[in-house]
């Protein structure tokens, strides 16, 4: 895998405007098979209760394991999450959350990628795992969902 393949996930993170622009999520690192996806807790991504939403954390642990799998993957190549489970294990409060995601198996047409989120101080939030199809990309572009 090239740097060209990286070049190509960060600049599509950057052109994301669910990702980038309306969740506020950040792509902080990204190396082949690994994604760091950041962020930082507003008033808007609290639950009633006040605390980080799960689906929060949820979208986090998607984006780091599928921008994790993505870089992993050759260009003409495309891929969608086909499951994603989420194991909730400390409360968010305020600050900086990431989700770390590496990708575990990659295969011609299946992957399989985990994620921890973490708060800034190193509490670990939630434990991730998800499935992937990977296929050819049928206009060449390698476009995902991710």
């Amino acid at each position: 895998m090239d740097e060209t393949r990286l070049e190509e996930m960060r600049e599509r993170f950057a052109r994301s405007e669910f990702h980038s622009t309306w969740l506020g999520l950040r792509l902080e690192r990204l190396e082949v098979g690994e994604a760091e996806v950041s962020l930082e807790v507003e008033s808007k991504h609290r639950n009633l209760m006040g605390t980080l939403h799960g689906g929060m954390i949820s979208t986090l642990a998607d984006t780091a394991t599928g921008v994790a799998m993505g870089s992993s993957l050759d260009a003409e190549t495309t891929w969608t999450t086909t499951s994603l489970t989420v194991t909730f294990l400390s409360p968010g409060r305020e600050g900086r959350v990431v989700g770390l995601g590496r990708v575990v198996k990659r295969g011609r047409r299946f992957g399989y990628a985990e994620a921890d989120v973490v708060s800034g101080d190193g509490t670990l939030l939630a434990r991730a795992t998800a499935t992937f199809a990977i296929m050819p990309a049928r206009d060449g572009s390698g476009s995902s969902d991710a």
